[in-house]
């Protein structure tokens, strides 16, 4: 993941400081974010299933969602830095403009927060912590408590 930055640096000589990071508008932090989420869980599921892609994309659809974003965030929470809440709460807080179809705007909110996080570890190359993170979501929305 961490070549995806060195090859955008390479070619725009746009470098991802921690200070450029945390200078980004929350939701800019959550767009990247979910697709880190999306891409681990998509991943995940091919690693460990085999079908087609119509059931891999309904096995999908269980994790990637507000609801289970939400959830998936607060069973990690006392796992988290004082830092990587801060970085939560910013991303829970700030007000977007797009309306939640499915999901109940304080979950959205907080899975607003998870992606936001994610998006963080990510530019800032974090890459073990990232890691560290999505064990956690997974082990734990997979049920066989693998940390």
């Amino acid at each position: 993941m961490n070549e995806i930055l060195e090859y955008i640096e390479s070619k725009h000589g746009k470098k991802f400081t921690k200070q450029k990071v945390n200078m980004l508008n929350p939701l800019v932090l959550a767009y990247i974010g979910d697709t880190i989420y999306d891409l681990f869980v998509r991943t995940y599921i091919i690693a460990m299933e085999d079908g087609t892609v119509h059931k891999l994309n309904n096995m999908a659809i269980r994790y990637v969602n507000a609801s289970s974003q939400c959830s998936a965030l607060h069973s990690i929470e006392e796992a988290l830095t004082d830092e990587e809440k801060n970085i939560v709460r910013r991303g829970r807080n700030v007000k977007s403009n797009t309306v939640p179809k499915n999901a109940d705007i304080g979950e959205y909110r907080w899975a607003t927060g998870l992606e936001a996080l994610l998006g963080y570890l990510y530019l800032t190359g974090e890459k073990e912590r990232l890691f560290y993170i999505m064990e956690l979501i997974l082990g734990e929305e997979s049920g066989d408590g693998t940390n």
